[in-house]
């Protein structure tokens, strides 16, 4: 069974408004898992909105929840230290990226940032930490015969680098998710489980005619071409979700499948409620 969280993404807005009471809206809806995703570590050593360890501890600890996981960006080796000093007071036992990889440029800067991941992993293995890498559509470009993510795989130590799997942007760049968990299926500690809606404006596959597979792609590009119509709450769009949580419980580390909403037309708070109550309909999933 893999146990179903929220990923902190989803609420962004709400928490930087009011982080303690969405936190307490999260735990009401009835989440019990929450991954955060802290874009500006180079400020700040936790999740992203100004929190001290202490405050974030109590508050999980007072609304029963448990994080399982936090997006650090960017990854700075000086930095770090701090960070995972604050994820360790947490009881979170492993931290990940991203957006660590506009544009690719070369296979020089490729091997490059494969070093830095190990680097990282080594970090965290040393404090019984895990590092894991989180893909989006991009590194599903070719360089030659191989994908980026296929590049990336042969370049990181599979003892260091574990990867969370975006099955939505795997989609997107034109690959099947059920092949990739399958292929990588030691390596996989997350999944993150968004939706593609049945009205799209675009082909689910970003590079039929949005992209071009071999384009360098900034981060920049990326945020042009994301339309915030692609995306639909949790359950209610076209992806094969039975199928690819029947794929990843085989997965022996796999633990999680995370919720995860980039963009919504609803309140956030109503958005992660109509995914929780549509994701009720899958097998192969508990929420405790």
């Amino acid at each position: 069974m893999l146990k179903v969280g929220v990923q902190l993404y989803s609420v962004r807005n709400s928490l930087k408004a009011e982080p303690f009471k969405t936190l307490e809206k999260i735990a009401q809806a009835g989440y019990k898992y929450v991954e955060a995703a802290n874009h500006n570590a180079l400020e700040d050593d936790g999740v992203g909105f100004g929190l001290s360890a202490k405050e974030m501890k109590k508050a999980l600890e007072d609304l029963g929840l448990s994080i399982i996981g936090c997006h650090i960006n960017p990854l700075n080796l000086e930095r770090l230290p701090a960070v995972l000093d604050y994820h360790q007071e947490l009881g979170n036992k492993q931290i990940g990226c991203d957006i660590e990889f506009f544009p690719y440029e070369d296979m020089d800067y490729l091997r490059r940032r494969c070093e830095l991941f190990n680097k990282v992993g080594e970090l965290c293995k040393e404090r019984g930490m895990r590092y894991y890498y989180h893909n989006h559509y991009q590194e599903f470009q070719r360089f030659g015969e191989k994908t980026v993510y296929e590049l990336i795989m042969e370049h990181t130590d599979p003892e260091l680098v574990f990867i969370e799997m975006d099955t939505y942007w795997i989609m997107r760049g034109g690959q099947d998710p059920l092949k990739l968990i399958e292929q990588y299926r030691d390596r996989l500690i997350l999944l993150h489980q968004k939706d593609f809606p049945k009205d799209s404006p675009q082909p689910v596959n970003m590079f039929d005619g949005t992209i071009n597979d071999k384009e360098s792609i900034s981060f920049s590009l990326f945020e042009e071409t994301k339309d915030p119509r692609c995306f639909t709450e949790i359950g209610t769009g076209t992806m094969p979700i039975q199928e690819i949580i029947n794929a990843a419980v085989t997965a022996p580390n796999m633990e999680y499948i995370v919720l995860e909403q980039d963009h919504t037309d609803l309140d956030e708070i109503d958005s992660i409620k109509a995914s929780m109550e549509a994701f009720q309909k899958y097998s192969g999933t508990e929420w405790e």
